[in-house]
């Protein structure tokens, strides 16, 4: 950890606002694991500053460390839950959002920890312009078309859905779960979400309860959603 503290940014919130100082494009990954997307991102996008959340610190420590052996100077860590991330960037500053593989937490009364959940998607809206995205992987068929449905109801732009991404032959950067997942012959889900000016936000309130969300009872069809009332 020492060794590689460079790469570990300790007081996030301090940069809320100034994260693009340099005028480059902020990406962010949420549940960077080893490191191996970002590290390949951070060669991609040279031009723009990589920020990567981690909330397991050996798997941080292994990121940070690969980050380190490869030399790559426009990547940062941070030990952060996604939950606070309105606290760490201002409206607007994140160009890009990438959810890789996350936690598809299956039961219902789980539902609001997914990562593609409503409350989660209003931060996104936050601290992402109009024509900003969020890149959504999966391997878990059931999550991928639930997310589909909170992605739409809570007013995002859907493009590039694909249900079996590297059918034609591997296709963008592999994370070390994708890789195994293609060895195992499992469809890898993708799909991009695009922020429009109708988005929902922080700024519409509380978001829908979530109701018969189990994956195994997942529909896109609007009814696991409950509006609040009063």
């Amino acid at each position: 950890m020492e060794r590689c503290r460079e790469y570990l940014e300790e007081e996030p919130a301090s940069r809320r606002g100034v994260w693009r100082e340099k005028g480059t494009k902020l990406l962010l990954e949420i549940g960077c694991g080893k490191g191996s997307f970002t590290c390949a991102l951070s060669e991609q996008e040279a031009d723009a500053e990589i920020l990567a959340i981690e909330k397991v610190p050996d798997a941080m420590i292994l990121a940070m460390e690969k980050a380190e052996a490869l030399k790559r100077k426009n990547v940062r860590f941070l030990d952060f839950d996604a939950a606070g991330l309105r606290e760490i960037f201002a409206p607007g500053e994140v160009d890009r959002i990438y959810i890789n593989f996350c936690d598809p937490w299956p039961k219902s009364r789980d539902a609001k920890f997914r990562l593609t959940a409503p409350a989660f998607l209003r931060i996104y809206a936050d601290i992402l312009p109009v024509g900003g995205e969020v890149r959504f992987k999966t391997d878990n068929m059931p999550l991928f078309l639930w997310s589909q449905e909170q992605f739409r109801e809570e007013g995002w732009e859907l493009k590039e859905v694909c249900t079996d991404l590297h059918a034609e032959g591997v296709s963008g950067i592999l994370t070390d779960y994708e890789r195994r997942f293609l060895e195992q012959g499992v469809p890898i889900k993708s799909l991009t979400a695009v922020k429009r000016d109708t988005t929902l936000d922080g700024s519409a309130g509380e978001p829908p309860r979530l109701r018969n969300a189990a994956l195994s009872d997942a529909r896109a069809n609007g009814k696991n959603r409950e509006e609040k009332t009063e």
